[in-house]
């Protein structure tokens, strides 16, 4: 019974002992599922972006091609307002339309100024007519006055007549032009061609001075920028051809041109920027709008 016990005792001693050495194997996590994994990826490539990775966001070569990918800018972005305060009459465009150069926008409400304008176009011929007159009567006093018919104070008092009526003709047509200047400057027109890029007014509301009632990008050229390895700083010139692609667009190419190159190389990436411009004449493009750029760097 003693001998039994003791192997007893050696062998649990040795299973015990197995048991400590085996290697703990660590657990794989099962698979994401297909709609999270794309957005886990874009989790892990911003947060090695961010911790500092050399390269992070940089183009990278494919066979002496620089391929990069940027976002399309806008050069020109205006906050449009009103000269004048008042009530919207009528908007003409909406949020995401296609404008031309001059193309009304908005019209503000113009009822007292068109009647002011009217009672001012009036004035203005009333005192045409009294300049008339008053020209009139100064002419036949010159005659009189170069035969000595009429004492030089009455002369006098028909010259300074024709003036005021002249003076008096002179501020109602500027009033009348005011009124019609307002009335032009009601109606707001986009001083570039592009795309509304905000609406932040509507029919019924009142804008004061200053009021930003729309938000308008140019579109034509748009500019693209991203960032080239410092070793393609002699290689890379304004002018040079560029070639890009955007998903809503499969297949088709669009191509740009070179229009600044950074002459300052970033410490933390070893890089420069590189900017390029694409007439987009057809407006198909639009800002905001990811793509991949290729360009061939020459010596």
């Amino acid at each position: 019974m003693k001998r039994t016990f003791v192997v007893m005792t050696i062998a649990l001693a040795l299973a015990c002992a197995k048991k400590e050495a085996a290697p703990v194997q660590a657990k794989t996590p099962p698979p994401l599922p297909a709609d999270v994994a794309p957005v886990a990826s874009a989790v892990n490539a911003t947060a090695t972006a961010e911790s500092g990775a050399p390269n992070a966001g940089l183009a990278a070569e494919a066979g002496g091609t620089i391929v990069a990918t940027g976002e399309f800018v806008s050069p020109v972005r205006s906050e449009l307002a009103a000269k004048l305060p008042g009530r919207v009459a009528r908007m003409y465009v909406d949020e995401g339309a296609l404008i031309a150069k001059g193309q009304p926008l908005l019209e503000l409400e113009t009822d007292y100024t068109r009647l002011n304008l009217q009672r001012a176009e009036a004035d203005a011929q009333r005192a045409a007519a009294a300049e008339a007159d008053a020209e009139r009567d100064l002419n036949r006093k010159k005659e009189l006055i170069a035969k000595d018919s009429i004492p030089r104070a009455t002369y006098d008092r028909s010259a300074s007549a024709y003036d005021q009526a002249k003076a008096a003709h002179a501020s109602a047509v500027a009033q009348a032009a005011m009124y019609k200047q307002q009335m032009t400057d009601s109606i707001l027109r986009s001083p570039i061609a592009g795309v509304v890029a905000e609406k932040r007014t509507d029919v019924g509301q009142r804008l004061g001075d200053n009021t930003v009632a729309l938000v308008v990008v140019q579109t034509s050229p748009l500019k693209l920028r991203f960032r080239v390895p410092e070793k393609y700083l002699a290689e890379v010139h304004r002018g040079e051809e560029v070639k890009a692609t955007a998903d809503p667009y499969p297949g088709q190419v669009f191509a740009g041109r070179v229009t600044v190159v950074g002459g300052v190389i970033d410490p933390a990436t070893r890089s420069f920027t590189v900017e390029t411009e694409f007439p987009n004449r057809d407006g198909k493009l639009r800002p905001g709008l990811f793509a991949r750029v290729e360009m061939s760097p020459r010596g």
